[in-house]
């Protein structure tokens, strides 16, 4: 059979973190005659080469090539596409794994759009990845209709031929952004690039240890070099225009207005920073032009024109300014409506404790930054204007998986206020609604069994904060806190308060046992009612599917038994009968039976009540924390007071004795 992907990894030294790597390889989709694995050691002098030996002994699929170190991960890539056999290419780092269906579905879907190269979606764990480029799928993007060039790392499926047809290789030696200048010339000359943004295929660490490559400091003469080198190839490939403008903007705004903003440029070494300045003034004054500049949010903008201006002072005056920007929101509703969670919330930046104001002058709303008179005359010699373009502020509401980051933009429709301020300014505040389905929330797919964090993220001004969501809360969402139980087959989604902040996240299919806790919250012992040998309890949770059995009834007591009673549900009412001739004279605890998709059956919680039948056969419900009746005497009962402990003089006087006597003995 012919071999659809070679996977490729540039190894050296990655110690621990390599078995991660290897886990996700061998747990992938595709049989191990449809994909083969060159492990390329880079000179490694750690254990790892005697770990891939053995692992390369033990599956034919994987190879281990030995070669001596080259400084970088360039010369190892290249030596795993000259040894690779397959029809795609996947370049992967040691530290890194692969989604287990990764290799499978990006094949498929490369082959099914005659594609070049085939960008996965991306996950980053502890560091920053593309947002915007995985939305939607996308079968046919450029870098003029889709934000690619977002995405320049080299962890991405390449056609074999297509690299070997234009003789594109990584740049060899130490150096910095070899993957910018590989991966942009893949761009430019692909036929097609597709994007799979449905499923999570790549993810993207942070060691424990920090010592990711591209973490390091760097030398900004080599660095900016090379970036030039990038420049370069774009240039070679586009006429100059508009398109050029939009690609070198991308690295205007990521790799130098990005890197003089705020925590990012104050947090570095003050000489440190003043030669990375210089470096990108160097830059910014020999490749870029207006039109460049251009294509920048309000902010970017502004450092941008600070740059050409050459005003270092000012832009770390700046800086200091936006270290103290930061997003609130507050959640104004939370319900469930037909298996769907609706979230309300409105969203605004701060600067420290106090909203950020615009100032008003007619119909211009202006930012107000702390630049001297000096820099604001430079920004408007090169037209820049402070009008800050408010109607184009937006806000996302994302569902983050706790565990490996995998995230979902959710539907949100968002309304756009102006609150005056006093003294001429005013304040700008989103409100917004969201809907979450947890059948869909997954692009379309239900969410995994898990941990879900909601993060909202404001975009405003060349600004893009995010902060979680539920810690500052309206009236109107206690509701909200019942667990639904939703989808075929059934599963528990709980909304609850994280400890400490109190942030929204959402328990999906019981992966804790934090029902039992919100039952106490949402679920009052007033609200039990007894008739004869009927009960009727409401549970703290709604039912959006319908058919079968959705929750189950059981009373136990410890060492005694558990019964089973019919249960019918009502809304939020379940109503059961009690088996009274086995439960006369006890107290019984009562346990909720919900399903759980992921044990395939159901999984019991304990209700904040318990039942309590006499011996004639009445029974009645209280709260589980009354003490029972065993308890109270136990309770009235005068403990005994303690003896008092002998004087420290008798002690001492024991032991003496006791040595003088086994002394007389020996």
């Amino acid at each position: 059979m012919t071999v659809k992907v070679s996977v490729v990894i540039a190894v050296y030294n990655p110690g621990k973190y390599v078995e991660d790597c290897i886990t996700g390889l061998l747990r992938q989709s595709l049989t191990p005659d449809e994909f083969e694995v060159y492990f390329v050691n880079d000179g490694s002098t750690d254990e790892t080469p005697a770990r891939l030996d053995q692992l390369a002994a033990e599956h034919p699929h994987f190879h281990v090539i030995h070669q001596e170190s080259s400084g970088w991960s360039g010369r190892p890539r290249n030596t795993g596409i000259e040894a690779a056999q397959g029809e795609y290419v996947m370049f992967v780092d040691h530290d890194d794994w692969l989604g287990d269906e990764a290799l499978e579905r990006m094949y498929d879907y490369g082959k099914a759009n005659e594609a070049d190269v085939v960008v996965g979606k991306m996950a980053g764990i502890g560091r920053p990845v593309p947002q915007e480029l995985f939305r939607v799928n996308r079968p046919r993007a450029t870098v003029s209709n889709a934000p690619l060039i977002d995405s320049l790392t080299p962890h991405k499926m390449f056609r074999r031929e297509f690299l070997n047809e234009h003789g594109i290789r990584f740049k060899e030696g130490r150096r910095r952004l070899e993957d910018h200048v590989f991966v942009v010339e893949t761009y430019l000359r692909a036929k097609n690039v597709s994007v799979l943004g449905d499923y999570l295929c790549y993810y993207h660490i942070t060691r424990d240890d920090g010592s990711n490559a591209g973490f390091q400091r760097f030398d900004p003469v080599g660095y900016f070099g090379n970036l030039r080198e990038a420049l370069d190839v774009v240039e070679s490939l586009t006429e100059p225009g508009a398109l050029r403008d939009k690609l070198f903007s991308r690295w205007l705004r990521n790799e130098m207005v990005e890197r003089l903003r705020g925590q990012r440029l104050l947090k570095l070494p003050e000489d440190y920073a003043e030669e990375l300045y210089t470096e990108i003034h160097k830059v910014v004054t020999e490749r870029f032009g207006p039109g460049v500049v251009a294509r920048l949010g309000l902010t970017q903008k502004v450092v941008a024109g600070l740059v050409f201006a050459d005003r270092y002072q000012d832009i770390r005056t700046l800086a200091e300014w936006e270290a103290g920007i930061k997003p609130t929101g507050e959640l104004t509703s939370l319900e469930w409506q037909d298996g769907t969670l609706r979230v309300g919330f409105d969203a605004e930046l701060h600067i420290g404790d106090e909203p950020m104001t615009f100032r008003q002058e007619g119909e211009r709303r202006l930012l107000g930054l702390p630049l001297s008179d000096e820099a604001l005359g430079a920004l408007d010699d090169q037209g820049i204007k402070l009008d800050a373009p408010l109607a184009k502020s937006d806000v996302d509401l994302v569902v983050r998986h706790r565990e490996d980051a995998r995230q979902f933009y959710l539907p949100v429709k968002s309304e756009l206020h102006e609150v005056a301020a006093g003294d001429g300014a005013l304040r700008q505040r989103i409100s917004a609604r969201a809907e979450l389905d947890p059948e869909t929330a997954a692009s379309g797919a239900p969410l995994d069994k898990g941990i879900w964090d909601l993060h909202l993220r404001i975009k405003s001004c060349g600004w893009s904060k995010e902060t979680r969501l539920g810690a500052v809360r309206g009236e109107d969402v206690e509701a909200g806190r019942l667990a639904a139980l939703t989808g075929e087959p059934q599963r528990l989604v709980l909304p609850y308060w994280t400890d400490g902040p109190g942030n929204l996240s959402l328990d999906v299919d019981q992966h804790t046992n934090k029902l039992e806790g919100e039952a106490v919250t949402v679920m009052p012992p007033a609200g039990a009612t007894v008739e004869g040998s009927v009960v009727r309890l409401p549970l703290p949770l709604h039912v959006a599917a319908s058919g079968g059995d959705p929750v189950q009834l059981r009373f136990e007591r410890k060492n005694v038994g558990k019964y089973p009673a019919d249960a019918a549900l009502d809304g939020r009412t379940v109503t059961a009968t009690l088996p009274l001739d086995k439960l006369t004279g006890m107290r019984w605890a009562v346990r909720v039976g919900v399903p759980s998709a992921a044990r395939g059956e159901r999984k019991w919680t304990r209700l904040p009540v318990d039942v309590v039948v006499d011996a004639s056969g009445a029974a009645k419900v209280i709260d589980r924390h009354t003490p029972s009746a065993t308890k109270k005497a136990a309770a009235a009962v005068p403990k005994k007071k303690a003896a008092a402990p002998r004087p420290l003089w008798r002690r001492a006087a024991g032991r003496i004795k006791r040595a003088l006597t086994n002394q007389k003995k020996g």
